[in-house]
């Protein structure tokens, strides 16, 4: 009988139950969409029913579990997307949730005074995404969801809750809901009252890599569980994908997913006068995750894919849009520009007139990816600017970069090698195993594996490039 690990990833459009060996090999996996619904009382605001999404994590780990009678359980873990929080009410129930996407806030972002002083606390700035903003428009129309809420925690330490009924927050988690002063890791009074956000509800912080606390009695018996298996905290996904792939000290990572951060990890509390960036308590507790980000581009693919090559995968694309040789369209699908903390609304395929006769679907794609790839290299650019990069490679994870073509155009625009380490599909996961095995002691290898793109010229992307800066410029 062999020893496992338990990962629930909750991410923004789907999530997974995984059992992985301690070496980070996968044993099984399920995958399951996440329902949220519109609340038209605002302009754009969205929830979720926590008790919905519980029943189907439960019932995908049973499962799981009956798929592999023969697997012994060592601990459980969760990680998942930031700047969503469940509210719980006095009975300890899980009654509401507000996921990253909803932003049911913006309307009342200028009332909240003094941003610079909230940036320097919590290096971000005013924004609908976080929890913060979230509470606040809460309160304008439904202050009767308001005034039952106890309690609140992020979604990782929600999945904990559900597991052992304790109650906590990690800080990589904390810092999104832009209440937590993330100089001296504690909550803030101050930036409760700037918000109007009562402080009671603020959960302990438990740093990841502890121990919540023993999964419950009964569900071990439900599960099939041995006792006194631990529940392991865990935290945000991309911090922990940063960690899953072994990134060191003045490592650059992009994180290649829905969205796509750019991210250095600092030992030191970093502060951008011109706030440029995001800065993120890191997965370690003490340390600091400097961000850039290239807003929704991930998505944007998966669904030209959807559109255009149902039945066709990457390796397929990626060949048929190797051999175009000049841009006959260009894209602008990117929702940030971040170091200009800028929001572009407007986006499209741009192309000459008259429609070129030989523009095909593979033309599209390819402004897709090259979108995606300008996007990047331009965040990529920003954070070079704050905080000097002497190193001759970049690293890469997350499922964006199972398009090879991709790698390489972001080999190529940066002028850098981009390293792609195995495991890059599930970092966040390998993030978990490291933890769980931070918790046991056990030393995390690091899988020699990695696949490697060298920097080259690219007459075509170089031309599209151009044209891509001055084509979003003026759609937007």
């Amino acid at each position: 009988m062999s020893g496992a690990y338990l990962i629930i990833d909750i991410g923004t459009g789907n999530s997974r139950v995984v059992l992985t060996s301690w070496e980070g090999h996968i044993l099984d996996i399920h995958t399951f969409e996440n329902n949220y619904y519109r609340d038209y009382l605002y302009d754009d605001g969205q929830y979720f029913l926590p008790w919905e999404w519980s029943n189907r994590i439960f019932s995908y780990i049973k499962k799981l579990i009956a798929s592999n009678p023969r697997v012994a359980i060592k601990a459980i873990t969760s990680t998942s997307a930031r700047e969503s929080i469940v509210l719980l009410d006095k009975e300890g129930s899980a009654f509401y949730g507000l996921p990253n996407v909803d932003n049911r806030g913006v309307k009342w972002l200028d009332d909240v005074e003094n941003h610079d002083e909230i940036y320097r606390k919590t290096g971000r700035w005013v924004n609908s995404a976080f929890s913060a903003s979230k509470l606040m428009g809460l309160k304008k129309f439904h202050m009767d969801i308001y005034e039952r809420i106890v309690s609140i925690t992020s979604l990782s330490e929600w999945i904990g809750y559900l597991f052992t009924s304790l109650l906590c927050i990690e800080p990589s988690q904390a810092c999104e809901t832009q209440l937590f002063d993330i100089e001296t890791y504690t909550w803030s009074k101050d930036l409760c009252k700037a918000f109007g956000v009562d402080s009671r509800f603020l959960p302990g912080i438990q740093v990841a890599a502890t121990k919540m606390g023993n999964v419950k009695e009964e569900i071990c018996m439900d599960l099939g569980l041995m006792e006194d298996v631990p529940f392991i905290t865990g935290g945000a996904d991309t911090q922990l994908a940063v960690k899953g792939i072994h990134a060191g000290a003045e490592d650059i990572v992009i994180v290649s997913g829905t969205t796509s951060p750019i991210v250095t990890i600092s030992k030191d509390r970093f502060y951008d006068p011109k706030q440029r960036c995001w800065i993120d308590c890191y997965i370690d507790g003490h340390s600091y995750q400097i961000e850039t980000n290239a807003g929704v581009t991930g998505l944007n693919y998966q669904r030209i894919k959807k559109l255009f090559f149902p039945d066709e995968d990457y390796a397929f694309i990626d060949e048929k849009i190797r051999e175009k040789t000049r841009p006959k369209c260009i894209a602008s699908f990117g929702t940030l520009v971040f170091s200009e903390n800028r929001s572009l609304y407007h986006g499209g395929f741009y192309m000459g007139t008259p429609l070129d006769e030989n523009l095909d679907r593979f033309d599209f794609a390819y402004a897709i990816i090259a979108d995606i790839a300008c996007s990047i290299y331009q965040q990529y650019k920003s954070l070079c600017d704050m905080v000097p990069f002497r190193k001759d490679y970049i690293l890469g994870c997350g499922g964006g970069f199972q398009s090879t073509m991709l790698c390489q155009m972001i080999a190529d625009l940066t002028g850098k090698t981009l390293v792609i380490r195995k495991g890059f599909e599930q970092s966040s996961v390998l993030g978990c195993v490291k933890i769980c095995n931070d918790y046991f002691k056990i030393p995390s290898a690091q899988n020699p594996e990695q696949f490697i793109y060298k920097s080259n010229r690219n007459a075509c992307l170089e031309q599209y490039y151009v044209q891509w800066r001055t084509v979003r410029d003026l759609i937007n």
